[in-house]
């Protein structure tokens, strides 16, 4: 027998071998369903709820306006960076402790919020909220 002839016996064969395609999906279908699971799992966080109620200002809340230009205002009055601390300091020793909400106008940098966040950190007011508009529906 000569190498590089073709014998009467063999063949040519004319169709595709599907074993080894079914083997390689099965193997692959068995990766998928060991993963998925994993990659689903998430932290299970409870999200904050929006609601489009109009927040009451109680008498003791303070109301912190942050204009465009990054002037403060204290109850619609305007405040210099430097009694704006020791108004902080003075309603931080208040028993029961205010709330201090926080309307930034949406062209002020964000700096001058983070000053005044962290003013009050600092003087020791505990109660911080943001006031917003809800979008028109």
């Amino acid at each position: 027998m000569a190498i590089g002839t073709q014998t009467d016996n063999d063949e040519v064969m004319s169709e595709i071998n599907m074993i080894p395609f079914i083997d390689v999906m099965l193997v692959l279908l068995i990766i998928f369903i060991i993963t998925v699971p994993v990659i689903k799992h998430a932290v299970n966080i409870e999200l904050p709820q929006a609601s489009m109620e109009k927040v009451l200002d109680k008498p003791e809340n303070i109301r912190l306006s942050v204009d465009a230009d990054g002037v403060y205002y204290w109850n619609d009055q305007r405040v210099e960076d430097a009694e704006f601390a020791n108004r902080l300091t003075a309603a931080a020793a208040q028993d029961p402790q205010p709330e201090l909400h926080i309307r930034g106008d949406k062209a002020v940098r964000y700096e001058r919020v983070a000053q005044a966040m962290a003013s009050a950190q600092r003087s020791g007011v505990r109660k911080i909220g943001f006031i917003t508009e809800p979008t028109a529906p």
